[in-house]
């Protein structure tokens, strides 16, 4: 018995040294279970950790990215619209001298009463405008006939002409005394027309018809330069030249040497050279005579003068020189007083009341947009056959901008004025011929 109890206790011992055993390794292995998965849990964490901030810096980086984006598509916006405003203000803003042209000629236009309008449409000599016999100085007389009838321009000629002196104190005093700024012209075309070279003892250049002859466009240049320089020198600002007149009919002597060639291109290629050589000392050129004189064998000066030229012939030569003059920038066109019934349906009315020669042709298909004046409005080809108002008014219903020397200033005038108060002429059509004129007037007041 006492053996079964000694076996009894070894056995519980080794079940108990067992479970020791047992829980220790239990023990043991839950401890580094522990551990391991404390180290788990750690690695888990920073596993997580790592991808929390992963994503946070991919997030923070894919929003500084779109936000860099937005940025710099808001900048390249702002940039567009800063860029449009900045041409809108360019564009809108910008006082370029022809604006400031268009400016200065609409406040002189508006600044005028309409007796002064009518009167800035008339260029007269200083004789029709004093009345005296003969002028030779601008004195008080000049300035009370100025006030009373601002008119958009004098023309002299050899009997105006003294010296020197005397041509140059009688154009500044006339200039000091009109209240607008005024045309002072001359017929100057060298040869034998010369008003102020004959009168002064200055070298002449010789006729157009030489230069021509030529064939040397340079020489026609430099030759109407020194016109214009003399010109400028004495104090006038217009020359009623060059003759643009193509020689067509041999038998013309009221042209003759005055025009630089029968052959239509010669004497286109002389007439711009000219227009060019006189503008380039300040002085405006004038075309004439519109639609062409060099095929007449009348004088328009001692009465009617035709031609029968068709408008396809006169396309083909008595147009070129114009044409040519134009594109050179020639601040006037002469209309003259020939009649050409091919150009309007038939009737034989001088080209300087023809509204299909003045607007038609010359405004509309040569497409020219400065000033027209008449020729001489107290010539026979005229004055035998319309009083002096008519013919002023039907010169501006034509087209005309401004009347040359009608044969009586004041009824022209009164006429003019007249009919537009009445309508016959609308204020607006003084309006538009005075604009040209002042575009001509203020041009080299704008740098």
């Amino acid at each position: 018995m006492a053996g079964r109890d000694s076996n009894r206790e070894y056995r519980r011992k080794r079940r108990m040294r067992s479970q020791i055993i047992s829980y220790s390794v239990m023990a043991v292995v839950l401890v580094a279970v522990i551990a391991g998965c404390a180290v788990g849990i750690r690695a888990a964490a920073g596993s997580i950790r790592e991808r929390k901030e992963a994503r946070e810096a991919s997030i923070q980086a894919a929003s500084e990215s779109a936000r860099a984006e937005e940025s710099a598509e808001a900048q390249s916006a702002v940039e567009e619209l800063l860029g449009m405003e900045s041409t809108e203000m360019e564009t809108g803003t910008v006082y370029t001298p022809e604006d400031a042209l268009n400016e200065m000629v609409e406040e002189s236009v508006a600044g005028m009463t309409l007796e002064q309008k009518v009167a800035g449409l008339f260029f007269v000599t200083p004789e029709q405008l004093t009345g005296v016999g003969q002028a030779v100085q601008a004195g008080e007389g000049t300035q009370e006939a100025l006030a009373a009838w601002p008119v958009g321009g004098l023309v002299y000629f050899k009997q105006n002409i003294q010296s020197e002196e005397q041509l140059t104190e009688m154009l500044a005093n006339t200039v000091s005394y009109s209240t607008f700024p005024i045309f002072l012209g001359v017929d100057e075309e060298g040869g034998s027309v010369a008003r102020v070279a004959d009168a002064l003892g200055l070298e002449n250049v010789g006729p157009m018809a030489e230069i021509g002859s030529a064939g040397d466009a340079q020489a026609a240049y430099a030759a109407n330069q020194t016109i214009g320089s003399y010109l400028a020198s004495y104090g006038f600002n217009v020359d009623f030249a060059p003759v643009a007149d193509v020689l067509t009919n041999a038998d013309n002597t009221v042209i003759g040497d005055r025009a630089f060639s029968e052959d239509p291109q010669t004497a286109a290629d002389m007439v711009a050279s000219a227009v060019e050589g006189l503008q380039s000392t300040g002085v405006s050129a004038c075309l004439k005579h519109f639609p062409g004189h060099g095929d007449t064998a009348g004088d328009s000066h001692t009465g009617a003068a035709e031609t029968e030229r068709t408008k396809e012939e006169m396309d083909g030569a008595e147009f070129l020189p114009f044409r040519s003059g134009i594109e050179a920038g020639a601040d006037m066109v002469m209309v003259g007083h020939i009649s050409a019934p091919a150009l309007t349906g038939g009737e034989k009315i001088p080209a300087s009341l023809s509204e299909e020669i003045i607007t038609g042709i010359l405004r509309q298909e040569l497409g020219y947009d400065g000033i027209i004046i008449t020729d001489a409005m107290n010539m026979a080809a005229v004055t035998d056959y319309y009083e002096a108002d008519v013919a002023a008014i039907m010169a501006l219903k034509a087209g005309a901008d401004m009347i040359l020397m009608p044969e009586d200033f004041q009824q022209a005038y009164e006429g003019v004025l007249e009919a537009v108060q009445d309508g016959t002429i609308s204020q607006e059509r003084v309006d538009d011929s005075l604009k040209r004129i002042y575009r001509v007037k203020l041009k080299d007041k704008i740098s």
